[in-house]
């Protein structure tokens, strides 16, 4: 498996969702999980996903997700769930 951590932040609109799952789903992403909250307006949500099958490569689907961010107005990384992990790491 090629297990990737997406995160979501930016201030609460109408359709965020939609776009990221959207345009997972037409690159043949995997969601295996999904946890989003709103707090105070403000939007966050982190997704674990498996890229094994993935139509376009790491670099172009994080590129992708980062233009949908810019466009609805919210941050969108991506990183590689070994990397994730090292990182937090305590």
């Amino acid at each position: 498996m090629n297990k990737v951590i997406i995160t979501v932040v930016g201030k609460d609109t109408v359709g965020i969702i939609g776009k990221v799952c959207t345009y997972l789903a037409e690159n043949q992403v995997n969601i295996l999980d999904i946890s989003q909250t709103i707090v105070q307006g403000f939007f966050n949500m982190m997704m674990i996903v498996d890229m094994e099958n993935a139509a376009a490569s790491f670099e172009a689907v994080a590129s992708g997700l980062d233009e949908i961010g810019q466009e609805i107005g919210v941050s969108i990384k991506c990183q590689r769930e070994e990397i994730f992990t090292k990182m937090h790491r305590i």
